[in-house]
């Protein structure tokens, strides 16, 4: 048996063997064919030889395998079986683990995250697709007992043919198993991450990019004209979602508590950026508001009866009436191609009114401030244009238009 006591010299062994600490009994370094170094700790108890791993060398360094080896030597003295000790330490700290089913933590993860998301769509998405595709396989196992198998086993019958459907699946699994290492109930790696994980096992499918159908502008005065003959709220709630370059989610959700004078100001929570957006309104929009506060007895909502708010569906068919396979979406193309065409609106003005997000947060903060008035005279002209057909049968058949 060899010896040998100083780092160094522990570190530059070449030879496999096993080589003995002498200042601490039982305390040995492997050294194996492969030249990897790892601490053992040998003892006998009741006539029976037992070799306890330490760690490797050097992670776990000679003051470490010293301290550790103490440990089981004190052990030994009591008459204890050290292997057995950690055996026991070993499973009690697994049982006493927070222990909990995928199918329970994800439909408590969503509970508590769907205040946080734009709009109620959003967590019956999430519900639906892990009750259908996530739970068959992993609902009833603990958040610890998933693997990558598991996981492989939920995507591979999807990923060719509803690609779009399996990658938010994935994305979701991700969150969901990452808040349970955060709160305790899982510390294996999480097995459903994409970058250096999944992206080797599966293929990266290439979306096709697909782009809201838009209206040409040129055709926006005659569908304002088109509204203008269907006195409902989701026609009104349409009406002012294009004026104001929104998201229907955004305007159905939309309160009057929300407005202060000629300023909408959208929270932080109902964006899709997650920030807050002020808009300025024209007089086109604050005549819509007045009008549906007519049909809505002036609830809470601008557009919506208490308790009884419409689907976006409504003001999807109203634009399918007029043009198939429309999007309210794509009204917000329909504005930025008006302003670049049209108009001598400079570009950031027309970028600020469709809330798309600025990196510098310096710069965001100057544009919020300094581009408002700018954006009510744009905002102004594009209501001007919304309703140029509409004002000019007004203007024919009374003399005088709405504004």
């Amino acid at each position: 048996m060899k010896k040998s006591t100083h780092w160094r010299t522990l570190n530059n062994l070449s030879k496999p063997a096993r080589y003995s600490i002498p200042e601490m009994r039982g305390l040995h370094l492997w050294v194996r064919s492969d030249l990897k170094k790892y601490w053992i700790f040998r003892f006998t108890f009741e006539g029976r030889r037992h070799d306890m791993s330490l760690g490797s060398f050097p992670a776990v360094g000679l003051s470490a395998a010293k301290k550790k080896s103490l440990k089981f030597r004190g052990q030994l003295f009591n008459d204890e079986n050290p292997s057995l000790l950690r055996q026991i330490e070993k499973k009690e700290k697994t049982s006493s683990k927070k222990k909990i089913t995928f199918k329970a933590f994800s439909a408590d993860y969503i509970h508590r995250m769907a205040p946080k998301w734009s709009s109620s769509k959003y967590e019956h998405n999430w519900l639906m697709t892990i009750e259908q595709f996530a739970n068959p396989v992993i609902g009833m196992l603990e958040m610890e007992a998933i693997t990558t198998n598991h996981i492989i086993q939920i995507l591979t019958p999807m990923w060719n043919t509803k690609f779009v459907t399996a990658t938010r699946l994935r994305g979701r699994i991700e969150k969901i198993i990452s808040a349970s290492i955060t709160t305790g109930y899982r510390s294996s790696p999480n097995p459903a991450t994409w970058k250096n994980h999944l992206e080797n096992l599966l293929p990266n499918i290439k979306k096709p990019a697909t782009h809201h159908n838009a209206l040409p502008y040129d055709k926006i005065p005659d569908f304002f004209f088109y509204l203008s003959q269907i006195n409902t709220l989701p026609s009104l709630a349409l009406q002012f979602a294009v004026l104001n370059c929104c998201r229907a989610g955004e305007v159905i959700q939309a309160k009057t508590s929300q407005i202060e004078r000629d300023i909408w100001t959208i929270p932080a929570e109902k964006m899709k950026a997650r920030v807050e957006h002020q808009i300025p309104l024209a007089n086109k929009s604050l005549l819509l508001i007045e009008k549906a506060s007519l049909l809505t007895s002036g609830g809470p909502f601008l557009f919506c009866l208490e308790g009884h708010r419409f689907h976006s569906l409504y003001m999807i068919r109203l634009v399918q009436q007029f043009q198939p396979s429309m999007t309210t979406h794509g009204f917000r193309s329909s504005f930025r191609d008006w302003v670049s065409e049209e108009t001598n609106h400079s570009p950031e003005v027309a970028e600020m009114a469709l809330a798309h997000a600025i990196k510098n947060k310096v710069e965001a903060a100057y544009r919020r401030g300094k581009l408002l008035e700018k954006r009510k005279l744009l905002m102004n002209d594009w209501a001007k244009y919304c309703f140029s057909r509409v004002d000019a049968k007004n203007l024919a058949n009374d003399g005088f238009t709405d504004v």
